[in-house]
């Protein structure tokens, strides 16, 4: 059997080169989904706070990523402590990963902001149906079984700056690189979990009495592909109806929508027009986004919350 045969169909079942080599589930809604990438993130509502997402990805185009993901986090009593954690369903050909994530932040509490330092920890459940591959060689023996579901352990850490105004965090919130298959097939660098460097940041300013603006950035490296940069600017309009535009670097174009009920339950939309050359096979990409705040923060207060 040729060794380019066998690359070739790897390629094909790990998928994970579809956004240059990013392992990690991309998200539009980012800025609402930091502790998916973040452990430092935990506790910064000052309350409970539950967000769910379902993203998919380029639509039509057959064997896109589809994902689906929840976050929850609260300070405990000790505000200084906050606790947190992350479920990711995210499934892309025959491939599937099941990401389990609890989350831990240590918070020191300065003039008008805080800084944060968190762990995160957990397991990802990879597996995947070779049965439903078509190799170039018939019979081949390396794809008549599947993969039975394998446990990846893992762990990673993040620090962030915020206020009410503004936020910075970087984070690695996967430091192990745990190989995917194993076998006799080539070990190569596409066959582990790669280690991702994310930074995020953001500011608010007010543009009028009932109108603010916020931009974002998130920027994500990986070892063995280049940089990766999405770009987002949001209206938000009498503090209830956010409205924004993103830009992710060389891939996309998109527009977001997010009205928030009673500053407690938010209801989101994204969506992804692909500038790429997918663009030809592909609709877009869609995105829901649920979100709910419970409670009150420990000062009594439950101040309006930009991120």
């Amino acid at each position: 059997m040729q060794k380019s045969i066998i690359i070739l169909g790897v390629f094909s079942l790990l998928l994970v080169l579809r956004v240059r080599a990013q392992q990690e589930p991309m998200f539009s809604q980012y800025m609402f989904n930091t502790l998916s990438i973040n452990p430092a993130y935990a506790g910064s509502a000052d309350r409970v706070s539950i967000t769910a997402i379902h993203r998919s990805q380029w639509v039509k185009f057959e064997g896109a990523p589809v994902t689906q993901t929840i976050t929850a986090h609260s300070p405990l009593r000790k505000e200084s402590i906050s606790i947190g954690g992350t479920i990711v369903n995210d499934q892309h050909g025959p491939v599937k990963e099941t990401a389990i994530f609890g989350d831990v932040s240590y918070r020191i509490f300065m003039d008008k902001s805080r800084l944060a330092f968190g762990l995160k920890a957990g397991l990802n459940l990879f597996s995947a149906n070779l049965l439903d591959l078509n190799p170039l060689t018939q019979d081949d023996q390396v794809f008549q079984s599947n993969i039975k579901t394998k446990t990846l352990p893992n762990f990673g850490f993040g620090a962030m700056w915020y206020s009410q105004r503004w936020f910075v965090g970087v984070s690695t919130p996967k430091l192990l690189q745990n190989k995917l298959i194993a076998g006799d097939l080539p070990d190569f660098n596409g066959n582990r979990e790669r280690i991702h460097g994310f930074l995020i940041a953001g500011y608010v300013w007010d543009v009028s009495p009932y109108v603010k603006f916020k931009p974002t950035i998130l920027f994500k490296a990986v070892n063995g592909a280049p940089p990766g940069v999405d770009v987002t600017a949001n209206f938000l309009f009498y503090e209830k109806l956010w409205m924004g535009a993103m830009y992710r670097w060389n891939d996309s174009v998109g527009l977001l929508f997010q009205y928030e009920f009673n500053n407690r339950f938010k209801l989101g939309y994204a969506y992804d027009y692909i500038i790429s050359d997918l663009s030809r096979y592909t609709a877009g990409s869609h995105e829901v986004m649920l979100g709910l705040n419970l409670g009150k923060g420990y000062n009594g207060d439950v101040s309006p919350r930009y991120f």
